[in-house]
């Protein structure tokens, strides 16, 4: 074994006690084909990572996981920038659930810090609060709204109610009228998603709601916490189990037949393990502008979003707001959406999802292989939800395998 550390890690991080460095077994670029594995989990993400940890350590199987990618952690990998910033390599990540068993689960593997997301959105020259709420329409409109029964009657007076509810433009314009739509949702819909909120789904901006409250926060979920040391710290020791390898750089292609093992799990895009037999799957991609200033704070909030649609980016994030850490430099990155790129956001339209249902009933029909994650399945899933979707298959294998170990067990006691 080697330590896979990676080399930008703040050297002050390097010593010992809680977040003293894992080691993982890093297997070399061709392993033997006579050792054999039970798992090959192609996808070193939260869904990989979790199922591996699960079948080598509650199953005892051996477990090879490769990624494409130099590290570890899929989009939550964070690392130390060249100026000693923790940042998140691939934007934000916020974790918060109201599920006991995930914080449970995770918790094996970090200790967590207090951190409670907030948001505000540049509109009409100011920052306000967003999700829109009591404080919003306040500071937006100069009113005196007191109470959540004024904000909700001022919110009613700007609905245009849409008999048909069917697209995200709908879901907003009913909801808060055409006016507060388009302040703060149709140009960040149209820059991150390349389509009008009439083109989309109404679960995309279902997903954000209006409050007639002051509650500033993003989420409200009972667990908003962040891992202490880090996303990629946790992962290292989610990985870390001794029938646990690790290929890194690896391309699943180029390792398939090298490799013996049992089962696949596959958490990278169905639509590209079968050679995008039915075309490909429409992916929203993000590029990112990391930037490290020589000030020790940049803005008010982790997040701020420029909905406008004159500006190119969607929104910048100041990583100390997240990780609590001190320092006399700050490091933010800038957002800007794109067509190309790296697959992160599965779009929400009726066509795809009928593609994606080609690929699945592709997938229940191959043996041997099971589809998992945001990819795998072709949705859009919060941190704890892939999580639990891992834990929730790992049920099942565990199941299926006791009920093999009773049923070979009756068997002997036949025979005797």
């Amino acid at each position: 074994m080697r330590d896979v550390i990676p080399q930008d890690r703040n050297p002050e991080q390097a010593g010992g006690g809680s977040d003293s460095p894992i080691e993982l077994n890093l297997q070399p670029a061709a392993p033997a084909r006579e050792r054999g594995f039970d798992y090959l989990i192609v996808g070193a993400g939260f869904a990989g990572s979790v199922l591996a940890e699960r079948l080598a350590a509650g199953l005892n199987k051996r477990v090879l996981v490769v990624d494409r990618r130099p590290h570890i952690g899929g989009n939550a990998y964070d690392h130390y920038d060249d100026a000693g910033v923790l940042i998140h390599r691939y934007g934000p990540h916020i974790f918060h659930t109201n599920s006991q068993r995930i914080v449970d689960y995770l918790s094996r593997f970090t200790e967590w810090r207090p951190y409670e997301h907030r948001v505000l959105a540049q509109v009409d020259g100011q920052q306000v609060p967003i999700p829109i709420n009591r404080t919003t329409l306040n500071r937006l409109y100069g009113l005196n709204l007191t109470t959540d029964e004024e904000a909700a009657d001022y919110l009613a007076s700007r609905a245009e109610p849409v008999e048909d509810i069917r697209t995200s433009e709908d879901v907003v314009v009913n909801g808060i009228g055409r006016e507060l739509y388009e302040k703060f949702f149709r140009g960040y819909t149209r820059k991150q998603w390349g389509l009008d909120p009439s083109q989309l789904d109404k679960s995309v901006t279902s997903r954000v709601p209006t409050r007639t409250n002051t509650d500033d926060r993003y989420f409200t979920d009972t667990f908003q916490q962040m891992p202490r040391h880090g996303y990629t710290r946790m992962f290292e020791r989610m990985l870390s189990h001794p029938n646990i390898k690790v290929m890194l750089n690896t391309d699943y292609r180029e390792v398939r037949n090298e490799v013996q093992y049992d089962h696949l799990i596959y958490c990278g895009p169905i639509d590209e393990y079968f050679g995008y037999c039915f075309g490909k799957l429409p992916y929203r991609s993000l590029r990112f502008e990391h930037k490290s200033l020589d000030q020790a704070q940049f803005q008010a909030v982790g997040t701020v979003n420029y909905p406008a649609e004159d500006v190119p980016y969607t929104r910048i994030s100041e990583y100390k707001h997240l990780t609590g850490q001190e320092h006399p430099k700050t490091s933010v990155t800038y957002e800007y959406p794109s067509a190309e790129g790296d697959p992160y956001y599965p779009i929400p339209r009726p066509e795809n999802a009928e593609l994606y249902k080609r690929y699945q009933k592709l997938a229940d029909e191959t043996p041997g292989v099971t589809f998992v994650g945001r990819l795998g399945t072709y949705k859009y899933y919060n941190m704890d939800q892939v999580v639990g979707q891992a834990l929730a298959l790992y049920k099942r294998i565990e199941e299926a395998a006791q009920g093999v170990a009773v049923s070979e067990e009756a068997g002997l006691a036949a025979q005797s």
